[in-house]
Protein backbone atom coordinates (compact mmCIF):
# COMPACT_ATOMS: atom_id res chain seq x y z
CA UNK A 1 0.00 0.00 0.00
CA UNK A 2 1.30 3.78 -0.98
CA UNK A 3 -0.38 7.21 0.21
CA UNK A 4 -0.63 9.59 -2.43
CA UNK A 5 -0.83 13.46 -0.15
CA UNK A 6 -3.46 15.34 -2.09
CA UNK A 7 -2.97 19.18 -2.29
CA UNK A 8 0.29 20.59 -0.45
CA UNK A 9 0.31 18.15 1.92
CA UNK A 10 3.72 16.01 2.17
CA UNK A 11 4.36 12.52 3.69
CA UNK A 12 7.49 12.32 5.63
CA UNK A 13 9.14 9.70 7.71
CA UNK A 14 11.10 10.42 10.90
CA UNK A 15 15.23 9.93 10.98
CA UNK A 16 15.96 7.75 13.79
CA UNK A 17 16.63 9.48 17.02
CA UNK A 18 19.89 8.65 18.30
CA UNK A 19 19.75 6.14 21.64
CA UNK A 20 23.25 7.73 22.50
CA UNK A 21 24.39 11.41 23.52
CA UNK A 22 27.77 12.43 22.56
CA UNK A 23 29.46 11.66 25.54
CA UNK A 24 28.03 8.25 25.88
CA UNK A 25 25.20 8.23 28.05
CA UNK A 26 22.20 6.01 26.80
CA UNK A 27 19.28 7.21 26.80
CA UNK A 28 15.76 5.49 27.31
CA UNK A 29 12.63 5.72 24.97
CA UNK A 30 10.88 8.35 27.37
CA UNK A 31 13.87 10.44 27.37
CA UNK A 32 14.33 10.67 23.69
CA UNK A 33 13.23 13.54 22.17
CA UNK A 34 10.94 13.14 19.15
CA UNK A 35 13.16 14.01 15.83
CA UNK A 36 12.61 16.72 14.05
CA UNK A 37 14.47 15.99 11.36
CA UNK A 38 12.60 13.70 8.28
CA UNK A 39 12.95 12.35 5.21
CA UNK A 40 10.14 13.10 2.29
CA UNK A 41 8.81 10.14 0.96
CA UNK A 42 6.00 11.88 -1.19
CA UNK A 43 4.71 15.33 -2.85
CA UNK A 44 1.14 16.42 -3.21
CA UNK A 45 0.55 18.28 -6.73
CA UNK A 46 -0.17 21.56 -4.93
CA UNK A 47 -2.47 24.08 -6.60
CA UNK A 48 -5.26 26.32 -5.18
CA UNK A 49 -5.65 25.39 -1.47
CA UNK A 50 -7.84 27.52 -0.07
CA UNK A 51 -8.29 30.27 -2.29
CA UNK A 52 -4.61 30.98 -3.59
CA UNK A 53 -2.23 29.02 -5.25
CA UNK A 54 0.26 26.66 -4.01
CA UNK A 55 3.48 25.59 -5.12
CA UNK A 56 5.41 22.75 -4.39
CA UNK A 57 9.32 23.24 -3.17
CA UNK A 58 10.19 20.09 -1.90
CA UNK A 59 11.05 17.00 -3.55
CA UNK A 60 11.20 13.02 -2.74
CA UNK A 61 14.14 11.99 -0.59
CA UNK A 62 15.05 15.41 0.46
CA UNK A 63 15.35 16.15 4.36
CA UNK A 64 13.90 18.63 5.75
CA UNK A 65 13.86 19.73 9.74
CA UNK A 66 9.53 20.14 10.74
CA UNK A 67 7.87 21.65 13.81
CA UNK A 68 7.67 19.47 16.52
CA UNK A 69 3.88 19.05 17.13
CA UNK A 70 2.96 19.28 13.50
CA UNK A 71 0.76 16.64 11.23
CA UNK A 72 -0.78 13.85 11.87
CA UNK A 73 0.73 10.43 12.31
CA UNK A 74 -0.55 7.28 10.52
CA UNK A 75 1.09 3.70 10.34
CA UNK A 76 0.84 1.80 6.85
CA UNK A 77 2.32 -1.54 6.72
CA UNK A 78 3.89 -1.52 10.12
CA UNK A 79 6.01 1.84 9.28
CA UNK A 80 4.60 5.03 11.11
CA UNK A 81 4.80 8.29 8.56
CA UNK A 82 3.72 11.64 9.22
CA UNK A 83 1.22 13.99 6.77
CA UNK A 84 2.33 17.39 7.19
CA UNK A 85 1.48 20.33 5.06
CA UNK A 86 4.32 22.34 3.20
CA UNK A 87 4.23 25.13 5.33
CA UNK A 88 4.82 23.27 8.74
CA UNK A 89 8.33 22.52 7.21
CA UNK A 90 11.14 24.94 8.26
CA UNK A 91 13.98 24.31 6.10
CA UNK A 92 15.69 21.62 3.80
CA UNK A 93 18.56 19.91 5.33
CA UNK A 94 21.38 20.19 3.15
CA UNK A 95 25.14 18.12 3.44
CA UNK A 96 25.81 15.15 5.00
CA UNK A 97 28.02 16.59 7.90
CA UNK A 98 28.60 19.71 10.12
CA UNK A 99 30.82 22.71 8.60
CA UNK A 100 33.94 22.72 11.07
CA UNK A 101 34.79 26.09 12.82
CA UNK A 102 36.78 28.22 10.25
CA UNK A 103 40.48 28.57 12.03
CA UNK A 104 41.25 31.33 13.62
CA UNK A 105 42.73 34.56 11.42
CA UNK A 106 45.62 36.58 13.02
CA UNK A 107 45.67 40.72 12.19
CA UNK A 108 48.23 40.11 10.07
CA UNK A 109 46.47 37.91 7.92
CA UNK A 110 43.19 39.91 7.98
CA UNK A 111 45.68 43.21 6.66
CA UNK A 112 47.07 40.75 3.98
CA UNK A 113 43.59 39.85 2.20
CA UNK A 114 42.95 43.74 2.47
CA UNK A 115 45.98 44.51 0.75
CA UNK A 116 47.66 46.13 3.57
CA UNK A 117 51.09 45.54 5.40
CA UNK A 118 50.47 43.95 8.72
CA UNK A 119 51.59 45.93 12.33
CA UNK A 120 54.93 44.25 12.71
CA UNK A 121 56.09 45.40 8.96
CA UNK A 122 54.88 48.40 9.06
CA UNK A 123 56.76 49.09 12.79
CA UNK A 124 60.37 47.77 11.86
CA UNK A 125 61.34 49.80 9.18
CA UNK A 126 60.24 52.85 11.40
CA UNK A 127 62.30 51.47 14.30
CA UNK A 128 65.57 51.05 12.20
CA UNK A 129 64.84 54.96 11.37
CA UNK A 130 65.02 56.15 14.63
CA UNK A 131 68.61 54.54 15.75
CA UNK A 132 71.72 57.02 15.46
CA UNK A 133 74.17 55.93 12.44
CA UNK A 134 78.00 55.35 13.48
CA UNK A 135 76.67 54.23 17.16
CA UNK A 136 77.09 50.37 17.67
CA UNK A 137 75.15 48.41 19.91
CA UNK A 138 76.11 47.25 23.51
CA UNK A 139 78.39 50.48 23.52
CA UNK A 140 78.72 53.08 26.12
CA UNK A 141 77.55 56.30 26.35
CA UNK A 142 80.32 59.10 26.83
CA UNK A 143 79.03 62.44 29.00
Amino acid sequence: MTIRPLADRVVIKSVEAEETTKSGIILTAAAQEKPSIAEIVAVGPGGVVDGKEVKMFVKVGEKVLISKYSGTEVKVDGVEYSIVRQEDILAVVEGGEAKKPAAKTTSADSAKKRGRKPAAEKAAPAAAAKKKPGRKPGAKRSK
